[in-house]
């Protein structure tokens, strides 16, 4: 149908029909207005304000782990015997029996059997704070016990 047809066509509906087809195409307008600009920007609106929160609690434990990092960084050298030293003294007071390590110059890697999940975070911690080992790759599955096995490799500070 082209525009003239269209014309025609409306001219020949009564009154009472014209209404109802303008009436029907304004509920339609506002129904496409509503789901394309009003309900998106409501739904981003409503979230806002968890996302603002989620984004404050990332940026509050972005800056504790950049305080860590000066804090790190502001520590004197160390030599790597000093920090080889502190890392046998990790595995055996942190780790026990559920670990061994081996040294290969400046890469240390540990095999875990079992190891308590809360035992290597807090190792984990300990080494990189005081042996100031950096873990380099990490090949760990969690066994059926709730524990820890595979193996870890730190690399110790250069001279």
């Amino acid at each position: 149908m082209n525009a003239q047809q269209l014309r025609a066509r409306w001219a020949g509906l009564a009154r009472r029909e014209r209404t109802l087809v303008a009436a029907a195409g304004g509920l339609l307008a506002l129904a496409l207005l509503w789901w394309i600009a009003l309900a998106p920007a409501l739904a981003t609106l409503r979230s806002a304000e968890t996302q603002h929160r989620a984004l404050d609690a990332q940026l509050q434990h972005m800056k504790r782990l950049q305080s860590q990092a000066r804090a790190m960084q502001g520590q004197p050298r160390q030599s790597p015997e000093e920090s080889l030293r502190q890392l046998e003294n990790a595995i055996r007071n942190q780790l026990g029996g559920s670990a061994r390590h081996s040294v290969a110059g400046d890469r240390v890697t540990v095999t875990l059997v079992n190891t308590p999940p809360a035992a290597l975070a807090q190792w984990l911690s300990q080494v990189r704070a005081n042996a100031r080992a950096i873990p380099a790759e990490a090949k760990l599955t969690r066994n059926p016990s709730g524990g820890w096995d595979g193996s870890l490799v730190l690399t110790l500070p250069a001279r």
